[in-house]
Order: C-alpha cells, then sequence, then structure tokens
C-alpha cells in the first residue's frame, strides 16, 4: 500500500495510466452501515405500501444515498486509512450514521428529530474532514460547496417538529439545496482517482443486489411459506432476475465508463463523475430497491395477483433500473441502447398484468424479460463486443 504522501500527490497528477489506491478495508467497513440503511428503507417501503409511503421511502433513499456519495469522494481525496485522525473522524461519522438508520422507520414521526440531528452530524463531519485534509485547491473546493451540503441536512431537523404538507416542503428543499449546489457551484477542485472511484461504485451496487437476494428469503420466511414448488420456482426465478441486473451492469457497462472517466481531462472528469456516478446511480439503485420489493411480495402472495404498490415496484423497479443504464450511458458516450429502452417498456407492461394474474406469473415474466436481454446483448450487441473485445 503507498504511503499517505504518495497517496496525496497522486491526486496532483491524475492521468490515464496513474497507479490508484484499492478500495480500502476502512472503506469497505464504512459502507456496512449503508448495507443496513438500505436494509431499513426496503424495511421502510414493505410497510408503507401506499403512495405516500413510496415518495417517503424515495426521499429516504435520496437522503442516505447523497450521504453515501459525499463520503465517496472524501475517501477519494485522502488516505483515510492510513491517517488516525482521517480515520477516527470516519469511524465517528460511521457511528452517527448508525443512529440515522435506526430513525429511518420513523424518519417522519417520533424520530424524526433524532434522524435530522444524526443525519447532520455526519455531513457536517463530512465537510469538516474535507476541508483540514486536502490540499488547498481541495480545500478551497469543498469550502465553496459547504453551504449547501450543510443548509440541507439542518433542514431536516425542524422538519422533524413538522408533519405534513409543511414537513414535506423542508424534505423537498433539503433535497434540492443538496443535490443543486454541485450543479450550481460546480466541482471545479476536485481531483479524481478514476478507478478507485469507479470500484467504490461498482461495490456499492453490489450493497444494492444483495437487497433483493435478501428480499427473497425475507418474502419467504415473512409469509411463514413452506417449499412448495410454486415458491421454489419464484425464487428461483427472483434468483435469476437478480443475476440479470447484475450482468446487466458487470458484464461491459461498467468497463466502458470506467475507460471513460479514465480518459477524461482532470477537470472534465471531476464533473463526469458527479453526473454519470453521483447522480445517475441513483435511478439504479432505486430500480434495485423497488425490483427487490416486488420480488419479496411476490414470495409473500406467490399465488394471488399483486396489489398495486408492490406491481408497481417490479415492473416499475426493473423498469427505472434500465433507465437509468440508458442515461448513464447517454451521458459517458453520448448514444443508448435501444433494446434497454424496450425491454424497460415491456417491464412497465407487466404493472397491469401483476394485478390480474399470479404474482408467480408476473414475476416469471419479469425474469425472462431480463434474462433475454442479457443473452440478448451478450450474442449480438456491438457495442459490448467492442468493450469486452478491446
Amino acid at each position: 500500500m503507498k504511503s499517505a504522501p504518495s497517496r496525496l500527490a497522486s491526486l496532483e497528477d491524475i492521468g490515464g495510466d496513474e497507479e490508484e489506491e484499492e478500495v480500502t478495508p476502512l472503506e469497505l467497513f464504512f459502507d456496512l452501515v449503508f448495507v443496513f440503511a438500505m436494509t431499513q428503507v426496503s424495511s421502510f417501503l414493505a410497510n408503507h405500501l401506499t403512495w405516500i409511503g413510496v415518495v417517503r421511502g424515495v426521499g429516504l433513499l435520496a437522503v442516505l444515498w447523497w450521504a453515501w456519495v459525499t463520503y465517496s469522494w472524501l475517501t477519494n481525496a485522502i488516505p483515510a486509512e492510513e491517517a488516525l485522525p482521517a480515520r477516527i473522524v470516519l469511524l465517528a461519522a460511521m457511528a452517527a450514521m448508525l443512529i440515522v438508520a435506526l430513525a429511518v422507520p420513523d424518519a417522519f414521526g417520533d424520530d424524526g428529530v433524532l434522524f435530522g440531528l444524526a443525519y447532520f452530524v455526519v455531513r457536517m463531519l463530512h465537510v469538516l474532514l474535507y476541508a483540514l485534509a486536502t490540499d488547498p485547491e481541495t480545500r478551497d473546493a469543498i469550502l465553496r460547496l459547504a453551504p449547501g451540503f450543510l443548509l440541507g441536512p439542518i433542514l431536516l431537523v425542524p422538519a422533524g417538529f413538522l408533519d405534513g404538507s409543511m414537513q414535506a416542503l423542508l424534505w423537498v428543499l433539503a433535497l434540492a439545496v443538496d443535490y443543486g449546489v454541485p450543479l450550481v457551484r460546480g466541482v471545479s477542485g476536485f481531483s479524481i482517482q478514476a478507478s478507485h472511484f469507479v470500484e467504490r461504485y461498482r461495490l456499492i451496487l453490489i450493497i444494492a443486489l444483495g437487497e433483493s437476494i435478501v428480499a427473497i428469503g425475507v418474502g419467504v420466511n415473512a409469509g411463514g411459506l413452506a417449499l412448495t414448488p410454486n415458491v421454489i420456482v419464484a425464487a428461483l426465478s427472483g434468483i435469476l432476475l437478480v443475476f440479470a441486473l447484475w450482468w446487466l451492469y458487470f458484464d461491459y457497462v461498467v468497463l466502458a465508463a470506467e475507460r471513460r472517466l479514465v480518459s477524461a481531462t482532470d477537470s472534465e472528469r471531476a464533473v463526469l463523475a458527479r453526473d454519470s456516478y453521483s447522480y445517475l446511480h441513483l435511478p439504479m439503485v432505486a430500480g434495485i430497491i423497488f425490483t427487490a420489493l416486488g420480488i419479496e411480495q411476490t414470495l409473500a402472495h406467490v399465488g394471488e395477483p399483486l396489489g398495486t404498490i408492490p406491481a408497481v415496484a417490479l415492473g416499475g423497479g426493473g423498469a427505472l433500473y434500465l433507465i437509468g443504464h440508458n442515461l448513464f450511458r447517454l451521458r459517458d458516450t453520448g448514444t443508448i441502447s435501444v433494446p434497454r429502452f424496450v425491454v424497460a417498456a415491456g417491464a412497465c407492461l407487466t404493472i397491469p398484468l401483476s394485478m390480474r394474474v399470479s404474482a408467480l406469473t408476473s414475476l416469471f415474466s419479469l425474469m425472462v424479460l431480463f434474462v433475454g436481454l442479457s443473452g440478448f446483448e451478450t450474442a449480438r450487441s456491438e457495442f459490448r463486443q467492442s468493450v469486452r473485445g478491446s
């Protein structure tokens, strides 16, 4: 492993051929609290199968995602595992994030203030460490964004004292400020280690996909289901669908995106990292989590039609995942995948089907669509062949 000075030096001379730091055990350890947080969001959605519950679940996911995003930039810029003070601050943020995750189930009720305060601590520690442990150019960049990065989270504290439309308004304002400040103020001054950065987002996709696998077990256990042939077929359909979700991202999309990020100039690289990863990976993660909710509800009601919300989660989640892929590709290469848009439309068409036929039939149909897309692209996609063959 490189020393701290060499790590910092590499930030000042980023190019396509630099030797970059690998994702560290501390970063992986830090991500564990986000595994729990995502599980909490999934549970929140499963326990609030209403449109208001869905909107609130999306808000929770957006808040948690942005916290993870900001720390992915931080640990890309500093050797947190090697510098003892940075390590301690990161562990403190992890502890605060645990409180945030614990408060998720009642974040819009009795635990709203606790959620807001703990979340503000997480974000304040991020800005503090970023400002104190980086070079002057990066320090100026984070201080330029700091007002928005702190104002957005602090709005969630008074939101915890409110309910109804006023609470919703503060949440919307908090997210608008937090997500908007990097667009308005820009990300010039930030340096990105491309391969390390891409690896962080690969791993968070794996975490999200893990939620889908957990959903299979939760769906069976929640209903106390015997392992009948229908349940086994549903479980296998669910895992095959997860396999396809994994394949569609990791087979070639992420490889092409990494090459694009590595080849970008230093200033262009930060903007590309912001757009392609910090923003456009959110619909992919949301799509996976909603698909997981649909799988869980399918296993719990395998012989019955799905309700409206679970049906939208299953088919709409799959569609959102593929739309996210196409937006990602469009931002990186200026092209889109027509087959992925076609299958996204097909996934949307399974929504009304899911409310009329058994949940097993719906899940099986969606699985066939996604496995078929994976097979078609593997055999026929010229873009894939150019990426995998080069």
